[in-house]
């Protein structure tokens, strides 16, 4: 490493960062194969596409982006408070859920601190936590999900955060309400509990909970969410946390001031209300989470049950499955770097995509099955 490299603090020189998902193009290159025929189930992405609503206000947007977008996002903060039911002082933008996670790290963290997080539960925790030179404190998962009990015993003095997701990804476990508002009473004041809920538009009716009622009553909880999953919008990039306002005050002043493009807030207001794109997502989304377990019931196969639009497959030796998919064009997600290294997260696509990805899995496990 070069000299002026050796100058960066210690955290930044051992930081290892986020893979995500392989895209269809790199694939097609590395391969050879046509990127037409590459299916992609390795993102958590909507399969439906964004909402022609959404399509539309973003084609309507695109004059204006010669100019820079609202720094404050007011017409997105506006639509989010009708929604929500919160002040627009609650509210801070981010470019996805991802910057707001950060966002929220930078704002309550710094060396000399720590945080709390689940084993298995989402890589940005951990990565956010060490960028700023924090300590991480991994608590041992419950059923590959939290164990909010040993969350809370983990706090220490110096701990100002705790990270919970909810849906959790990669494993898509769930905690209900009641077991989520017991955490938030038994929680110190002084620490932040931020609650990810990227994927709770895709919770049954029946597992439903009010978070967002939990703030009046708990000023230290911060609630993030994302319009890339249903919502359909991965590749525009915005996100947002609700929170008591001196939260988001303080968030708000360390925010970049144009993080959400003008093209982006525009698609997000009317994905916000296009309602029934979004039902028709869950529908697909309960259509396709069936079709994928009943797949691997032939197979023998354990999952995880899941919560989200994705779902975690227990296949023995990941690595090499992953690469044999991807050689037959179907792109999913090993999830090695969450120390589940026989597990690939696979996300729901239309049930044709869900189809091919079964053929090929079993394509590929044959020739292990057979000299079982």
């Amino acid at each position: 490493m070069i000299d002026v490299c050796e100058s960066a603090p210690s955290w930044i020189r051992t930081f290892a960062p986020y893979i995500p998902g392989k895209p269809a193009s790199e694939v097609a290159r590395e391969l050879g194969l046509p990127e037409s025929g590459i299916v992609k189930l390795a993102s958590n992405e909507n399969p439906l596409g964004p909402s022609a609503k959404a399509l539309a206000a973003m084609q309507a947007a695109l004059p204006e982006i010669a100019r820079y977008p609202d720094a404050n996002g007011f017409e997105l903060k506006r639509a989010l408070s009708a929604r929500f039911g919160v002040d627009m002082a609650q509210i801070a933008i981010g470019n996805g859920s991802n910057d707001v996670l950060e966002l929220v790290a930078r704002t309550f963290l710094s060396p000399g601190t720590s945080a709390v997080y689940a084993k298995h539960a989402f890589a940005v925790y951990p990565l956010s936590i060490q960028s700023i030179g924090a300590t991480g404190i991994e608590v041992p998962a419950r059923e590959f999900g939290h164990d909010p009990d040993a969350m809370v015993a983990a706090i220490r003095d110096d701990t100002r955060m705790l990270f919970i997701a909810n849906p959790n990804n990669p494993t898509g476990t769930f905690l209900r309400g009641e077991a989520l508002a017991a955490l938030l009473a038994k929680v110190p004041r002084r620490v932040v509990v931020v609650l990810d809920e990227a994927y709770t538009e895709y919770l049954p009716d029946a597992q439903r909970y009010d978070s967002i009622a939990w703030l009046k009553a708990h000023p230290n909880l911060v609630i993030t969410r994302t319009f890339s999953k249903a919502y359909g919008l991965a590749g525009m990039r915005v996100g947002f946390a609700l929170s008591h306002p001196d939260v988001a005050d303080l968030m708000n002043r360390i925010r970049q001031p144009f993080n959400v493009n003008t093209v982006a807030q525009a698609g997000a207001i009317a994905a916000l209300h296009d309602d029934e794109y979004v039902a028709r997502s869950r529908r697909l989304n309960d259509e396709g989470l069936r079709q994928l377990v009943a797949g691997f019931g032939p197979m023998e196969l354990p999952h995880i049950p899941s919560f989200g639009n994705f779902v975690c497959v227990r296949v023995g030796d990941a690595a090499g499955i992953f690469r044999r998919l991807l050689e037959r064009g179907v792109i999913v997600r090993p999830v090695g770097g969450y120390a589940m290294p026989e597990w690939l997260r696979v996300s729901v696509g239309l049930p044709a995509e869900n189809e091919r990805f079964l053929e090929a899995l079993g394509a590929v496990l044959a020739p292990a099955a057979a000299h079982r």
